[in-house]
């Protein structure tokens, strides 16, 4: 009786934390996007590839950066399909490789007139080192994406009013950056036990709020506004790169308790979209609401730290 009423309890547990937690909110922005440009990184796949599909169906030109030649070309058709767009556009760029930043940045510059939307959306969670000697999630997860947003400012800026959006997640409360160990070993940290790796996973997405903190400061006056959020506990390629015991154990706890794309691209698509958030710039945003963030990712000298040692790491210094 009590084992029945037990499973009972959980089994309508589940279903509650489901349908209000998991779900969550929806953008309900109804803006259109005719004659606007909007690239998304990472949008072969999950809650990017979404985000351009939105994006498209919006009317927006709308550029796929990716790494891989293949997926990317593969998320072109899909995405045109899916939208109805043809002013869908793939471009490769790895973003952990600083040339492949560069190049993307002087194609783009070159080949577009307008640039209206920065999705920063691309992560990888895995050890190892970049092309260019980082730490291989810092280099992808902030590097990367530090470097291009500051090329194509100067085009954001002229198109006025514009966005850039941060990819986060909620890992940055459990983080926090070892800046002797980035200024020795060009690393959030060194470890490749498992829970060393989820870490620095952490470290790099507290990377990603510090910078959309100090760019925000750097864009006052301007009408380029940035915004930085936690999607959701995503079902997700993100896990590709973990061992396939892990991946088996986690299929059925993710395809119940995580997130779809669909629904974990509404956050991104609420800062990317919603009217009058101009005002909450530089602030961090879950389940399309803005949220308060702990003191050490909002901490203005840490901020102001990271910038300066990612400008002398990717050469913009």
């Amino acid at each position: 009786m009590y084992l029945l009423l037990g499973i009972g309890v959980f089994i309508g547990v589940a279903y509650v934390y489901r349908e209000i937690v998991v779900k969550g909110k929806r953008c309900t922005s109804t803006v259109r996007l005719h004659g606007k440009t909007a690239i998304v990184t990472g949008s072969n796949t999950g809650i990017g590839k979404i985000t351009a599909i939105d994006l498209a169906k919006r009317g927006a030109r709308v550029i796929l950066a990716c790494r891989s030649k293949q997926r990317g070309e593969a998320a072109l058709e899909e995405v045109k399909r899916e939208s109805g767009s043809s002013q869908v556009v793939f471009m490769q760029l790895d973003l952990g490789s600083l040339k492949s930043v560069r190049s993307f940045a002087e194609n783009f510059l070159k080949t577009e007139s307008r640039l209206d939307l920065l999705i920063n959306n691309a992560g990888i969670y895995m050890h190892g080192r970049t092309e260019d000697g980082l730490g291989m999630m810092f280099g992808v997860n902030h590097i990367g994406h530090f470097l291009l947003t500051n090329l194509l400012l100067d085009r954001l800026k002229a198109c006025e009013p514009s966005r850039v959006v941060n990819l986060s997640s909620v890992a940055h409360n459990f983080a926090s950056i070892d800046f002797d160990c980035l200024n020795k070993h060009k690393a959030l940290g060194l470890g490749t036990s498992f829970m060393e790796v989820l870490k620095a996973y952490g470290d790099s997405k507290l990377c990603n709020v510090l910078f959309n903190h100090e760019l925000a400061k750097r864009l006052q006056g301007t009408k380029v506004t940035c915004y930085a959020l936690h999607p959701g506990a995503i079902n997700s390629e993100l896990a590709r790169n973990t061992s396939s015991i892990l991946q088996l154990v986690l299929k059925p706890l993710t395809a119940y308790f995580f997130k779809n794309p669909v629904q974990g691209a509404q956050t991104t698509l609420h800062c990317a979209l919603q009217e009058g958030i101009e005002p909450l710039s530089g602030r961090y945003f879950s389940n399309c609401t803005v949220r308060e963030l702990y003191p050490k990712a909002k901490d203005d000298a840490a901020a102001k730290k990271l910038w300066e040692l990612s400008e002398k790491l990717c050469g913009l210094a």
